[in-house]
């Protein structure tokens, strides 16, 4: 590699860009305003028509990899066989950890990150001057960067998130930690959790938030003095984690007692049509909008016009779970007061009573009633609104948590391999 350039921090993502992560731009962008270069591997083409305005900021060059493994095959096999004589100690190595983790599960995407990694060695890392590689969320991404690093030498690290965490093999978790050089995530509940499944190995696992911008979402202008008909919104992927039909339900309730309100539903995702049935079942097609994914500039608008942000958030069956939902920062930053449940890392943002109001998981009752407090109770409304900016303004500015990650980034980067 050519040394007179700067060192790199290549970083590995699953899409680039994607409108439902937004908190990976920031970061990307202010890690450059630091200083940093970044080259971005992303695992998948944009899907979207829109990104958010950080991205248009971003100086960063991606390449992106073959997304399956039946067309691009030659592809990939042919990059591979060009890479593995280089250092056949290296490739092995690579081989001989993909195998185990194949016979663990059985699932034919360990073979794909594995060709995916040797393509990137190969092909898209010459000359690059990449030092450092870090992947976002630990399984797909994570997968391909620990391959890269054994293939190549280059040390990675990795964010965990939330469903990447919950949702796969522990074996295979533990492993990946073991094998990085430091882990990030973003909650003291994810912290606790890896750390239970490392059983005290030696890789440090970090936990630094996501933080949002906090000039973008700024302290609202005055609104008037609230009052029916309220404007609830909630703001999520439509899938199970969220809790959407908890959400529905005391709706439905919080109408049933008279109140005038209107709800509008910004997000898509897999359970869209269960979602879209329930709004009709429950006889709740006229007080609710349902907008699909919106980009930020359509989200800060309806923040503004919001009474209430309600959110239902759960562990789905099949163990994912939310983390600290980005929305609870935004929305608490614009002053409108938050409804959530006794999740995951969400105790570590809402203090009930203080900061926003938490009730049970799946229970629409005391979801309805906690609605209808931070509709009519001025005083408590008030209190809850003013201590809830200065939580997060406290707490969660990215442009100060960038600091620690920073920390890390740089002292990888110039540290010798």
């Amino acid at each position: 590699m050519n040394t007179t350039k700067p060192p790199v921090l290549g970083m590995i993502l699953k899409g680039y860009p994607r409108i439902s992560e937004t908190f990976i731009s920031n970061e990307i962008l202010l890690l450059e305003q630091l200083g940093f270069s970044i080259h971005l591997f992303s695992m998948r083409q944009p899907r979207e028509i829109f990104s958010h305005e950080s991205v248009n900021h971003i100086k960063a060059s991606v390449d992106y990899l073959p997304e399956t493994l039946l067309v691009p095959l030659p592809k990939l096999l042919y990059h591979n066989f060009l890479l593995a004589p280089k250092n056949p100690h290296r490739y092995k190595t690579a081989v001989k950890t993909a195998l185990r983790r194949f016979s663990r599960t059985r699932k034919s995407a360990t073979i794909k990150h594995l060709l995916q990694a040797g393509y990137m060695v190969q092909h898209l890392l010459q000359d690059k001057n990449v030092k450092h590689l870090h992947a976002h969320f630990a399984h797909s991404p994570t997968s391909v960067a620990l391959f890269a690093s054994q293939m190549s030498g280059i040390p990675f690290s990795f964010t965990a998130h939330a469903k990447d965490i919950y949702t796969q093999d522990a074996r295979q978790l533990r492993e990946k930690i073991a094998l990085a050089r430091f882990v990030v995530t973003c909650t003291e509940y994810n912290r606790h959790h890896l750390q239970a499944i490392y059983n005290k190995g030696i890789t440090p696992v970090y936990r630094i938030y996501h933080g949002f911008d906090t000039d973008v979402f700024s302290w609202r202008k005055k609104k008037k003095k609230t009052s029916p008909p309220f404007a609830i919104l909630t703001v999520a992927r439509l899938t199970e984690k969220k809790g959407l039909p908890t959400v529905y339900r005391a709706l439905r309730q919080v109408h049933d007692q008279g109140f005038a309100i209107r709800h509008v539903l910004i997000g898509d995702g897999e359970d869209r049509q269960q979602v879209l049935s329930l709004i009709k079942d429950l006889g709740l097609n006229q007080i609710t909008t349902w907008l699909g994914t919106q980009p930020h500039e359509v989200v800060l608008n309806h923040y503004r016009q919001a009474d209430l942000f309600v959110l239902g958030c759960e562990v789905a069956s099949n163990g994912d779970r939310d983390g600290i939902p980005n929305v609870f920062l935004e929305c608490m930053a614009m002053g409108v007061p938050v409804v959530s449940t006794k999740v995951s890392a969400i105790p570590e943002l809402i203090q009930n009573e203080k900061t926003g109001l938490l009730v049970p998981p799946g229970s629409p009752e005391e979801m309805a009633q906690a609605m209808v407090r931070l509709l009519t109770d001025s005083d408590l409304r008030k209190n809850i609104i003013t201590s809830a900016k200065q939580r997060v303004l406290k707490d969660f500015d990215n442009k100060k948590l960038i600091g620690d990650l920073a920390k890390l980034f740089d002292s990888s980067l110039t540290s010798d391999q």
